[in-house]
């Protein structure tokens, strides 16, 4: 049987910690800055873990993740 492949999306986009959850970066803090408050800016740095139905979705793309 062949090895099955991981989605490129979701290996850009995500990654797994050490007790097998999921993290991911916050959204909207890419670009166009100078339009969003400083406090939603302040709020969307670093990472965080996703919920558990969110986590069920993305797993079905890391076949070995």
């Amino acid at each position: 049987m062949p090895k099955l492949k991981t989605k490129s999306a979701v290996k850009k986009r995500f990654s797994l910690t050490g007790t097998g959850k999921i993290k991911v970066k916050v959204a909207y803090k890419s670009h166009l800055l100078s339009n969003k408050g400083t406090k939603m800016k302040r709020q969307a740095r670093g990472t965080f873990i996703l919920c558990d139905a969110d986590q069920r979705i993305v797993k079905k793309f890391m076949p070995y993740g």
